[in-house]
């Protein structure tokens, strides 16, 4: 079948090159020759995307019948577009027939280089497990944060744009388009001998020309044959570039990357370093030498690449086993493992680490060193001497914080934050050991229409210490229901979703730290021997005449009470519809408006009722299984935060 092709296309070319040629076109004639020895490989090879140039016949014989004209106006006529100074690599338009495809510097190709290597990040080494053990800190190794895999791609991406100082490699692909006496548009392949042939020019050697200099090169060659004719020249595709990366790689092996990919580009296709291998010291051989020796803590910490370098083909690059491993912990800007050189300090090991930060104890580290194990186990070092201390093989250097450390009170000067009903609100700024009462006075004094006996006391030590016992509490939930399913052979797997939900959603949620004031009802002052804390909260709202009903009754709503003659709990449950019949009778409570809790064990629904009281109804439980008691606890939560209501739900 390709030979009868062949053969027709032979016939048929060869008349029309007869034709040609008894018009006197005999350049033309020596093109479409040309064209019957390759285009029936163009025929049955048409992935080759090789196109070749078409001239146009009336300037063909223009350009025969007077040569000598030609080749003395060569560099008039020839036109030199500008020079391109950087071209974009992406998929090229289509060639069409008569007319020329977008060409020139905007004009892009796919790159050959493959997607990279999205690698999971390396497991940890054995000092990070030791580092873990010393200091109760998950520390992880500097530099591995750059390696995870995520979105990131370190490729060279397929619109890059060739550098002018580019040299022109086997296996790129350069385009060319003409305009004028010769008109076209072909493709040509740089091949092993670093020359393209163009028909009836001959060949033009490209190996090794800046791409810079690829248009004035090109031009030059068919400005030996032409006149009168525009040229443009791009990249049109990047060759491919084996590299090998070998040594304490994640994934070392052997890489296919873009032409334009240096040293860092093919490290960090391997997966970079791995828990083993130095980020400190990648060496790049080149036919059996050593070239470049790359320090990833330069592009890291300074963004310095100065000594990367663009790959070559079969280039190896070797990632040799991690020098002496330290790790920084505690007040510095960046508590890592680092990778340190031999015969540096621990000042150049805190250096590495950023230095210490604004909370760090200037004066000081603590230095955990191996050999201290058996003794000491620890030693103090001040800062002074960190210079002159060589650091070893799995030191670990804590700097100290200073800032944060909790003073005793006495010495602590404390802004408190006046809400409220009081004259004059704001933040107050007081010396230590500064009393309640001193602050109301610097207020102005309460208002005619402050609730005293409602006021809420905000602190943030108190905080603090119901977060830690509430997140037990959240903890011991989660660790029972965890086990519902060992425990309980009816344990319902939607149930132990809805609950799983529950406590997450409980786990979000944080105590608002209030101190609950041991108030009498009816009081019209606080306590003023009340030593204040830095950051105490207090409001003080205005006087209230409701009392809020809620839960499972069948008007939940908040009413207005007669202070002079206040009713009983029950009555006021009675106005809002009564419990229904899912209502647990016996768990009913009440928080008052200073956040004590009434149960009905302590007379709740016989209580008479306080402004501000807000009563509620649990809904009553089928089972005593864990499940539901997390669903009451949930709801007691959610209606009313994290207070006395909530240890009132759990008891």
């Amino acid at each position: 079948m390709i030979s009868k092709l062949r053969q027709a296309w032979l016939c048929k070319l060869s008349a029309y090159a007869d034709r040609i040629a008894s018009n006197r076109c005999m350049a033309a004639a020596m093109v479409v020759a040309c064209l019957a020895v390759t285009a029936p490989h163009l025929a049955h090879a048409q992935t080759s995307d090789q196109r070749f140039i078409v001239l146009s016949p009336q300037e063909s014989a223009d350009a025969t019948q007077n040569p000598q004209a030609s080749g003395q106006q060569e560099s008039s006529t020839t036109s030199t577009n500008p020079t391109p100074q950087a071209s974009s690599v992406a998929p090229s338009q289509p060639f069409q027939a008569g007319k020329l495809s977008s060409s020139g510097d905007d004009s892009e190709t796919s790159s050959n280089a493959p997607p990279p290597v999205k690698s999971p990040p390396p497991p940890p080494g054995e000092f990070e497990n030791y580092v873990r053990r010393v200091t109760g800190q998950d520390i992880k190794r500097f530099g591995t944060d750059l390696l995870l895999p995520s979105d990131r791609d370190y490729a060279v991406p397929a619109t890059a744009t060739v550098p002018p100082d580019y040299p022109i490699n086997v296996g790129d692909t350069i385009s060319v388009h003409t305009a004028g006496s010769i008109q076209g548009d072909a493709t040509y392949t740089v091949n092993r001998d670093g020359t393209i042939f163009l028909p009836d020019i001959g060949e033009v050697t490209l190996g090794g020309v800046l791409y810079r200099d690829l248009h004035d090169r090109i031009a030059a060659a068919i400005g030996r044959k032409y006149r009168d004719f525009d040229v443009s020249v791009s990249i049109r595709k990047l060759r491919g570039v084996r590299v090998y990366v070998t040594g304490f790689a994640n994934h070392p092996g052997a890489y296919t990357v873009n032409s334009l990919s240096t040293l860092v580009n093919a490290v960090l296709a391997a997966g970079g370093p791995s828990a083993g291998g130095s980020f400190r010291t990648i060496i790049l051989y080149r036919n059996g030498h050593e070239v470049r020796n790359f320090d990833l803590y330069q592009l890291i910490r300074q963004g310095n690449r100065a000594n990367d370098a663009v790959l070559q083909n079969e280039d190896v690059l070797f990632i040799p086993p991690a020098g002496p491993q330290v790790a920084v912990v505690g007040s510095v800007k960046d508590q890592a493992i680092y990778e340190a050189h031999i015969g540096e300090s621990l000042e150049d090991a805190l250096a590495l680490s950023g230095g210490p930060d604004q909370l760090a104890d200037p004066s000081r580290v603590i230095l955990y060193r191996l050999s201290d194990k058996d003794t000491v186990g620890s030693r103090e070092i001040e800062r002074s001497q960190l210079a002159t201390t060589p650091l070893q093989a799995g030191d670990i250097i804590q700097v100290l914080s200073q800032g944060s450390l909790i003073r005793p009170l006495e010495r602590q000067s404390v802004v408190v934050r006046l809400e409220g009903e009081v004259n004059k609100p704001g933040n107050y700024f007081v010396a230590p050991n500064t009393p309640l009462s001193t602050v109301i006075q610097m207020a102005g004094g309460l208002t005619s229409r402050a609730y005293v006996y409602g006021t809420r006391l905000l602190r943030e030590s108190v905080r603090a210490q119901q977060l830690v016992s509430y997140r037990q509490a959240i903890d011991e939930l989660e660790s029972t229901l965890a086990a519902a399913p060992l425990t309980s052979d009816q344990a319902d797997p939607a149930q132990i979703a809805a609950a799983q939900t529950l406590v997450d959603r409980l786990r979000n949620t944080e105590p608002d730290g209030r101190l609950v004031l041991d108030l009498p009802y009816g009081t019209q002052n606080l306590p003023g021997d009340l030593i204040l804390e830095n950051n105490d909260r207090i409001v003080i709202p205005p006087e209230i005449d409701t009392v809020g009903v809620f839960g499972a009754v069948y008007r939940p709503a908040s009413f207005r009470m007669n202070p002079t003659e206040p009713l009983r709990v029950k009555d006021y449950i009675e106005r809002a519809g009564g419990p229904q019949r899912a209502a647990d009778k016996g768990r009913i409570f009440v928080v008052r408006a200073n956040g004590d809790v009434l149960t009905k064990d302590n007379g709740a629904l016989h209580a008479r009722v306080q402004p501000g009281d807000v009563v509620f109804v649990p809904v009553k439980t089928h089972s005593s299984s864990l499940l539901d008691k997390i669903r009451v606890i949930g709801q007691t939560l959610f209606s009313f935060g994290l207070s006395a209501a909530a240890i009132a739900a759990i008891d």
